[in-house]
């Protein structure tokens, strides 16, 4: 296994290359956001309780489900993006058919085949520094803020979450390489 930074690493395997690309572990951010996590199902618990032994007016039930719907909506969210932090990982496979990315939590995730003859357009973009979206997309929260993209069938795909500048350098160098090498054959 080769180390292009701390969060990516390759294997080169006779007939195919597996990149490997890890969220940022910082361990107060995840101790933070399981907290939060934490309370907030209390919270959409301690509700549901309410609706269901307390003596509400339609009004306030109604209310009170127009809350379990956003509390909901933000469990999940929150919930997928720290179970991200913890066990989350982009796996980058190239062979001779194509590219397969796979956004993986654990073992589950669905590997998507992207054959070589379709894509064109393979580049990336690192936001500025203190750039609106780069502060948005560093937020913990957020699972987005892919760096690579490719044109697909006039669909743009986007892989390589929250990438520096010099790993999004480092990477394209190893993804160009390595395409080159498989599309040949």
């Amino acid at each position: 296994m080769t180390e292009i930074s701390e969060r990516i690493s390759f294997i080169d395997h006779a007939t195919k290359t597996t990149i490997v690309i890890l969220p940022k572990k910082q361990p107060w951010i995840i101790a933070l956001m399981g907290s939060w996590l934490g309370m907030w199902i209390t919270i959409g618990f301690v509700t549901w309780w309410a609706m269901i032994s307390l003596k509400l007016t339609q009004q306030e039930r109604i209310i009170l489900w127009v809350f379990l719907a956003f509390w909901l909506y933000y469990a999940m969210r929150v919930g997928r993006s720290f179970l991200w932090l913890i066990w989350g990982k982009e796996l980058i496979k190239i062979d001779e058919i194509g590219i397969h990315l796979k956004n993986s939590i654990r073992s589950y995730g669905k590997s998507i085949p992207y054959y070589f003859e379709n894509i064109t357009n393979l580049s990336y973009d690192v936001p500025a520094d203190k750039s609106f979206q780069s502060v948005w997309e560093s937020s913990p929260w957020v699972n987005g803020g892919e760096r690579f993209f490719f044109d697909y069938f006039g669909k743009m795909i986007k892989f390589g979450k929250k990438l520096t500048k010099k790993e999004a350098h480092l990477l394209s160098q190893i993804l160009e390489k390595r395409m080159r090498k498989y599309s040949k054959k």
